[in-house]
């Protein structure tokens, strides 16, 4: 699945896991990627996007 979104170009984070002994290891942050119908350029098309973009207005949804 794409990990980045359509409108904002959200994509997956990098870091660390720092125990408490502070030994570290590697770690991702995934978005929370939608699969949705949307109009783009005039057209419903299907589009990842990310769920801040779908809760602050900024996809137009295809219903």
């Amino acid at each position: 699945m794409a990990m980045n979104c359509h409108y904002c170009n959200k994509k997956t984070a990098h870091g660390n896991n720092v125990s408490h002994s502070h030994i570290r290891t590697k770690r991702t942050w995934k978005p929370n990627i939608q699969r949705v119908r949307a109009i783009v350029d005039g057209t419903p098309r299907r589009v990842y996007v990310c769920s801040r973009c779908l809760r602050s207005g900024k996809v137009q949804r295809n219903v």
